[in-house]
């Protein structure tokens, strides 16, 4: 196992960190990354492995998790009730919860409101110049469906947003003090936000998600308030995210590859979604702990090393599909990693495909002559692989 340097910030690879991925996974599946101070998994095979292996976690085991600064200590109390942050029995059980409310019936109900608002963002487009696609139309529709699906005024959208991207820059490669106190004062304040409209939900039940997570239920269990902010936050946090930066991204793949309707028909626009979160994923590193002692791909592993799952590499694996670094929509379908595997796979999962399924489509159906208005350039994000803005004309 060799051992590799490259900053994540460097902003050569921030715009293609894929040569990068290809040089250190041909040398074999798991390497040191100097930069984290940590080996990596590169290789599908083993980013897959890991991710379904229960000798891994996400959380640190108590006994090694280094005390919480102050200064992050409200960021810290709604991450660590996240499920995302959980293992074993209580991570179950706070994922069984919350499908008891976030079910595929409620994800699937949500269509027609996802296609009418597509069409009414396209409806408001600049005509004649260039304009930037992100806040236009990639940001607008999975907050406002967010905030429908979770029962929040949808005025508050633009708020939510705020404190969710303020928050996620917390697992940005570029954290530092100023990141994390800001990101601390939006968990605060979001939180406070979520608690008090989960209170008032209590005595005036609705058809929406805080509701039902109110009443979620199993064999007399239930959430406690601490879990549903968490909850809510996570959903918000990671059910926007994803489908901004996939919106991004496969609207810049389609354009260069030519023909994107052909590609959105309903026979074909399930793959080319598959396909556009394979080909450029909106999340390049999940990290998990050493439940045990370990011995993996030639490196042990004592109670407590941190591992990262390179999901951007692994999607490129020479190994599982052809030509790997170029967009094909027609290529047949394989499990990519973008949304994780196993016991931690994307809950939301279903919503962001569904949202990516119904807004493309459109979005390419009412916009023939759309065009990339200059080269599309990536922000220093990392280990998120978002675009700076996504200049169009229609």
């Amino acid at each position: 196992m060799a051992s590799y340097t490259q900053s994540p910030t460097d902003p050569d690879f921030v715009q293609n960190p894929y040569p990068f991925y290809e040089r250190v996974r041909a040398e074999g599946p798991l390497h040191d990354w100097e930069d984290y101070g940590m080996p990596a998994a590169f290789s599908h095979e083993a980013v897959n492995a890991i991710l379904r292996d229960r000798r891994f976690g996400s959380q640190c085991p108590p006994e090694l998790a280094p005390p919480v600064p102050a200064h992050i200590a409200d960021f810290h109390r709604v991450d660590d009730m996240s499920m995302l942050a959980l293992d074993g029995a209580a991570h179950k059980r706070l994922r069984g919860l919350t499908l008891r409310a976030f079910t595929s019936r409620r994800i699937a109900g949500l269509e027609p409101e996802m296609a009418t608002l597509a069409h009414t963002l396209v409806d408001a487009f600049p005509q004649g110049e260039a304009f930037d696609l992100i806040p236009a139309f990639a940001t607008h529709l999975p907050a406002i469906i967010i905030a429908r699906l979770l029962g929040v005024p949808e005025d508050m959208a633009p708020q939510l947003l705020d404190w969710s991207n303020t928050m996620v820059a917390m697992y940005q490669a570029r954290r530092d003090r100023t990141l994390e106190e800001a990101a601390n004062s939006a968990a605060a304040d979001f939180a406070a936000y979520i608690r008090s409209h989960a209170e008032a939900r209590r005595t005036s039940h609705s058809d929406d998600l805080i509701s039902e997570l109110l009443q979620a239920e199993e064999a007399g269990d239930r959430l406690t308030m601490d879990e549903l902010i968490a909850t809510c936050i996570l959903l918000l946090n990671a059910g926007h995210e994803a489908t901004v930066n996939t919106t991004g991204n496969g609207v810049v793949a389609l354009s260069e590859h030519g023909n994107a309707p052909h590609w959105l028909t309903p026979d074909r626009v399930e793959g080319t979604v598959e396909e556009i979160m394979r080909h450029n994923p909106p999340l390049h590193i999940f990290t998990r702990y050493a439940l045990e002692e370990i011995e993996l791909y030639g490196r042990h592993f004592a109670r407590g090393d941190q591992v990262a799952c390179v999901l951007g590499a692994a999607n490129r694996d020479p190994a599982v599909w052809s030509d790997p670094d170029v967009f094909d929509p027609s290529r047949p379908v394989r499990p990519n990693t973008s949304f994780g595997a196993g016991a931690h796979f994307c809950i939301g999962a279903p919503l962001a495909r569904l949202e990516l399924r119904v807004s493309l489509p459109i979005l390419f159906q009412r916009c023939p002559n759309l065009r990339l208005a200059e080269p599309p350039r990536y922000a220093d994000l990392y280990h998120f692989h978002a675009l700076e803005r996504l200049m169009v004309t229609v």
